[in-house]
């Protein structure tokens, strides 16, 4: 029935001649749809931020500029990004050890590079990118399903990035970034038999991570998701704030800037990870179902799309980069309703962001790209 459904949204303004759309490259319904949540997106915003336009007139530029990625990276032959995905992936793993050897710092962590004092990015946003787009090169040449010695160098492509960003230290992007990679070996035919044995490995290895990688902060993240109540006024305090604001909004909501948690500032991040939150207690389960329907939409598009791609290399990345937009969501959202640890991941077009949403809006203009260039 979904599928039906994407079919029909597919054939829509399709006919004998070229839309202007398809002129520009653009998949019109999935364009839409990125419109309309990037607007929801500013609504919010205003409302969490405590009413501080200078900060919704910058996410509508780091929209405008996102939108305006989108458009010219959609113009690309994929060809051209399978040649340009190894030195992509070099050139993040460069401004990854950039970070730790003159990094900016900001909350205790090393994450940004500053350009000429002008303005500063997180480079572990864009190995989001460079991830999928690198595995898929590297495996759209081997044999399929990969074998063992694929796969191991596969998962070394996967850890080296990994280990950077973790460095720096963020647990909850290094683990995003992985994942990204994990996907395209999955698409790629890879063995549910492996895939038991590396959550078997994983299980195994807590021990280590718990104590010789994780920080104080992160195992304490740990802690507070299995009983947030033991510290109420400490560690625990953003998540018991954000589901009482997401329980208090009821069926229906308090309405717009009428939610009490985020504007008498109760909330803690209420504009970047715990917008969800605020929107909760602003539209009620009717909005958050609403919200959650888009982004369903959005998702349902563009695995279709994906599908659509005329090579291995377009689907393997295509297929990934909106499964991990989905991994975004669902993170997100389990973070902030107490069914998984707090990690540190925006909302994906509503949380406030500028790398983040330039991101994005390019990862999806490469789906574009590899939809519209099937034929």
């Amino acid at each position: 029935m979904a599928g039906d459904f994407i079919r029909h949204l597919d054939d829509s303004g399709m006919g004998t001649g070229r839309t202007l759309a398809q002129k520009l490259n653009i998949d019109i319904t999935l364009f839409l749809l990125l419109l309309v949540l990037c607007v929801s997106g500013l609504f919010v915003l205003y409302s969490a931020s405590g009413q501080n336009l200078s900060m919704v007139y910058r996410q509508g530029t780091y929209f405008l500029i996102g939108f305006s990625i989108m458009l010219l990276i959609s113009q690309i032959n994929p060809r051209w990004f399978q040649l340009a995905a190894p030195w992509i992936f070099g050139a993040g793993l460069t401004a990854l050890l950039l970070v730790l050897l003159v990094g900016v710092g900001a909350k205790g962590a090393q994450r940004w590079l500053s350009v000429f004092g002008l303005f500063r990015f997180q480079p572990s946003e864009i190995m989001k990118l460079a991830m999928p787009m690198m595995m898929a090169w590297f495996l759209c040449s081997k044999v399929l399903p990969p074998q063992p010695k694929t796969i191991f160098i596969a998962l070394l492509l996967i850890g080296l990035p990994a280990i950077l960003i973790v460095k720096q230290p963020d647990l909850g992007t290094s683990l995003l970034v992985s994942v990204s990679g994990i996907f395209v070996l999955l698409f790629a035919g890879f063995s549910w038999r492996w895939i038991l044995a590396a959550i078997l490995m994983a299980m195994m290895a807590m021990p280590v991570m718990w104590y010789g990688v994780m920080h104080d902060y992160q195992k304490q993240r740990v802690l507070t998701f299995l009983d947030p109540e033991s510290d109420p006024l400490g560690s625990g305090w953003n998540i018991i704030q954000s589901k009482t604001a997401i329980g208090s909004g009821g069926l229906e909501g308090k309405g717009w800037l009428q939610g009490t948690q985020s504007q008498l500032e109760f909330l803690p991040e209420r504009h970047t990870d715990f917008i969800i939150a605020v929107y909760a207690e602003e539209f009620g389960l009717v909005g958050v179902l609403l919200l959650l329907g888009l982004y369903l939409l959005i998702i349902f598009r563009g695995i279709y799309m994906a599908s659509r791609a005329r090579d291995t290399f377009s689907r393997l990345v295509g297929g990934s980069l909106i499964v991990t937009f989905f991994i975004y969501v669902f993170v997100n959202i389990g973070m902030v309703s107490g069914i998984l640890p707090v990690v540190g991941v925006p909302l994906p077009l509503i949380s406030y962001g500028g790398t983040s949403i330039v991101t994005l809006m390019a990862a999806f203009g490469v789906l574009m790209s590899v939809y519209m260039h099937k034929h």
